[in-house]
């Protein structure tokens, strides 16, 4: 994932099993675990150049988030969770009981876009598809996943905890980039080390 960008866990476990010859799916690591493991590479030998990438990713999705603000936008994915890059792009939640009135916001801000149907599972079992909106901004991807706005109280599970996909909104995201910007806070000097 992190070296060959594949972004679809479920893609990336069976492409890890094929080259180890791993069959037995018992053995292969669950969401959680590749996430995790992901977030450490990246912390490892991605540093600074990662949390550049991350920070231009959240600034997007900021400035995205106040152009659909009427639609009560989410951030959630990659570029939420710390794991995304600028080829996975910014995934948003957009809320809306018509989801023309988003390609109508689109269509208002000249914005080319493909569309194609998205199944999500929710925390009552059910599955339901919702519309996904793709486009650029500049060399940024976007996916706008419009859901009905009752999802705002029950949002679909997340693919990799399995709990409520609830996402930033613009004011989480704002604290965010203001916590990734400040510098390091000092440690107070262990005393017995003065002596």
């Amino acid at each position: 994932m992190a070296e060959e960008g594949i972004a679809e866990l479920d893609r990336a476990r069976r492409k890890a099993a094929e080259r180890t010859g791993i069959g037995d799916r018992r053995c292969w690591p669950n969401n959680q675990a590749i996430q995790e493991a992901l977030l450490e590479y990246r912390r490892l030998f991605q540093g600074e150049r990662q949390d550049a990438a991350l920070r231009r990713l959240r600034t997007s999705a900021l400035e995205a988030m106040r152009t659909f603000a009427r639609f009560s936008p989410r951030l959630v994915g990659p570029a939420l969770n710390g794991t995304g890059n600028g080829t996975w792009g910014v995934r948003l939640h957009l809320f809306a009981d018509n989801p023309e009135d988003v390609l109508l916001a689109l269509i208002d801000q000249r914005i080319p876009w493909q569309e194609r149907e998205e199944s999500s599972r929710f925390g009552n079992g059910v599955r339901r598809s919702h519309p996904t909106l793709s486009f650029l901004a500049g060399d940024t991807p976007f996916e706008l996943v419009v859901l009905p706005r009752d999802a705002l109280r029950h949002p679909p599970l997340d693919p990799v905890s399995q709990r409520p996909e609830r996402g930033a909104n613009a004011r989480d995201l704002r604290r965010l980039l203001d916590e990734s910007s400040a510098p390091p806070a000092l440690a107070a000097p262990d005393p017995s080390a003065l002596r």
